[in-house]
């Protein structure tokens, strides 16, 4: 950072553009280093500006394309494609191929975040052609691996595992320690997916080895994942966990939270397809609890961008209020002076003022049903989803604190209950994984649909977080709860979704109880009524998925703690503690009755094998 502002000094003191634009850009590179993301971003506009004052075209490309980069990492990727375009115009009129590489490698990198796959194989086909001619084994190197990125995205990983191969070898050719980590890393993950373990325990052995030489903890704390789940794999469970446990120490010391969900993810995943369903369980658990404050930081952050669009247009709002007073007011003084040359006109100038007054008090009270019309908008978008229109969790968090502490209505009887339904889609990331964010989407809105179709309109219906959804039915029968969740079940079984020709074929696994629950006569908050009936979802993804599990009451609670229920739910009900049923769904057939009958079971203990079959 010194030796940036000793430049950036020189360039002024000599005035010279070019030597300030790039010193401007050196800076704005270490501040991104520093992870000070928006102070870099404005530095790579501030040379952008600079640099467009100069003549040099190399310079004007790396400073277009820096900025380019950044309007991309804030999101704005209409920006940020019109200025990597231009960057690659530039780089064509300064007939600089290692230039022109740069813009075309930033631009491929820019279609593959947009998911433009087509639009990115077409820049990657001339990048590779552009930086073949160089003579540069670090161009192609580099060009290697955002093929790789792109087939990776694609879904082509085979060719993103020869794009890799390739890179590997021009970088050992290179000596390029920090270059060979990283592909390293990406080739372990790379032969994990396709299930060849021995290769991938390799890679990630040799990334180790690589990222201690240039003391790079990230490609560390990855291969040391891919390492535990290569393990898990070949059935070595234990050291397979520690080598996992071992790497989730740095993205919990760094808090990368993004990145922390992801691995869980795929590490519950790991555990599921080994048979460790209980330590599958955990890392779900975990990773929803990321996704969930992952969600609530996105929620606060478009709250806050719609506040702020709200106060920039009632700002504007009264700039074109006080120009229309001083325009009203510049008219009164012409008047007067009309007033005082010409009295014959006086009527005609009280007309025209008349008239103006008369169309400023109608465009007054039209700005004022606008700003009524926009207060409703932002009103209605604070409280539903933009995706599914459903009732977002905000809307349902502050419904439950206003009934909160209020009497329970009288339902009419005893077997007249309110109750929480909680759905998860099942093998959700498995769909968006192959058929892409938007296909994911369509199932959403299709879910939402269907839960309409099965629902009541009385009763509330909320997108909970990411593929969850959650119901509130105020006044439903107490021994109807299993004949919803069966309809919930078959219904979402029946949708057959169509996109770009493929059926897809949705699932989704259900937590429910009455509300509110009250063990020992003492009834619970929402908030922990919401959290059992989590619990029991997770007992439904872990026991097969596509079905429902339902928490119907206590029993001999007070031989226990509520603590301990929660913690382990399905040993709770083994115990006799809780009273569950159990609802199948879709093709998996099943019968509530026999469910029941083995949740009844296992109240005289899971020794004799009933509930356990019942589970299966």
């Amino acid at each position: 950072m010194q030796l940036a502002e000793e430049l950036i000094a020189y360039a002024r003191a000599n005035k010279n553009d070019v030597a300030l634009a790039k010193g401007v850009l050196c800076k704005a590179y270490i501040t991104f280093a520093l992870n000070e993301r928006r102070a870099s971003h404005l530095l790579a506009f501030e040379a952008e500006r600079i640099a467009n004052r100069t003549d040099d075209l190399p310079v004007r490309v790396q400073a277009t394309i820096s900025a380019g980069q950044s309007w991309a990492e804030e999101g704005n990727f209409p920006f940020a494609l019109a200025k990597l375009q231009a960057a690659v115009d530039l780089a064509r009129q300064s007939n600089s191929p290692t230039s022109l590489a740069a813009a075309l490698n930033a631009l491929t990198l820019l279609y593959t975040q947009m998911r433009e796959y087509d639009k990115g194989f077409a820049v990657l086909d001339e990048l590779l052609a552009v930086s073949g001619t160089l003579a540069s084994p670090g161009r192609m190197a580099q060009a290697k691996n955002t093929e790789y990125g792109l087939a990776l995205d694609a879904q082509q990983p085979q060719r993103g595992q020869r794009a890799l191969l390739a890179a590997l070898a021009l970088e050992r050719q290179l000596d390029a320690r920090g270059m060979v980590a990283v592909t390293l890393v990406n080739l372990s993950d790379s032969y994990l997916k396709e299930g060849d373990y021995a290769r991938a325990l390799r890679y990630a052995n040799e990334a180790i080895t690589a990222g201690r030489l240039v003391n790079n903890e990230q490609v560390e704390a990855t291969a040391r994942l891919n390492i535990g789940q290569a393990l898990i794999g070949q059935g070595r469970l234990q050291e397979g966990k520690q080598s996992v446990a071992t790497g989730l120490a740095y993205y919990e010391r760094t808090a990368n939270q993004p990145d922390m969900q992801a691995v869980l993810l795929e590490y519950g995943t790991a555990l599921e397809k080994a048979g460790d369903l209980r330590g599958a369980v955990t890392a779900y658990h975990r990773e929803r609890g990321i996704s969930n404050q992952l969600f609530e930081k996105q929620r606060q952050k478009a709250v806050y961008e719609l506040q702020e669009k709200y106060e920039a247009e009632k700002k504007q709002r009264q700039i074109e209020l006080l120009s229309r007073e001083n325009q009203l007011k510049s008219t009164e003084i012409d008047n007067r002076r009309l007033q005082q040359r010409v009295w014959w006109l006086l009527a005609l100038v009280l007309a025209m003022a008349s008239a103006i007054v008369g169309l400023l008090y109608r465009k007054v009270r039209h700005a004022n049903v606008q700003l009524k019309v926009k207060n409703q908008e932002l009103k209605r978008q604070s409280s539903r989803d933009p995706l599914t229109a459903l009732y977002n969790r905000r809307h349902f968090q502050e419904f439950m604190r206003s009934h909160a502490g209020k009497p329970q209505p009288a339902y009419g009887g005893a077997d007249v209950v309110g109750a929480l339904f909680l759905l998860d889609v099942d093998h959700f990331k498995h769909i968006n994984d192959r058929y892409g964010h938007a296909a994911g989407d369509l199932v959403l809105t299709t879910i939402a649909e269907t839960l309409h179709d099965v629902l009541r309109e009385t009763d509330m219906i909320v997108r909970w977080g990411g593929e969850e959804f959650l119901a509130f039915l105020p006044a439903v029968a107490r021994d109807g709860l299993d004949d919803i969740a069966r309809r919930i079940l078959n219904g979402m079984a029946a949708q057959v979704i169509h996109y770009q020709g493929q059926a897809i074929q949705v699932h989704v696994s259900v937590g429910f109880a009455p509300y509110p629950l009250a063990p020992l006569g003492r009834p619970l908050t929402w908030e922990r009524s919401v959290n059992l009936i989590d619990m029991a979802l997770y007992l439904a993804k872990a026991h097969g998925r596509n079905r429902a599990y339902g928490l119907r009451g206590f029993q001999q609670v007070e031989r226990t703690t509520l603590e301990a229920v929660e913690q382990d739910l399905e040993r709770a009900w083994r115990d006799g503690f809780v009273d569950l049923s159990v609802v199948l769904g879709g093709t998996d057939g099943g019968d509530t009755a026999a469910a029941g009958a083995a949740t009844r079971g296992s109240q005289a203990g899971a020794s004799d094998g009933v509930t356990a079959a019942a589970v299966t």
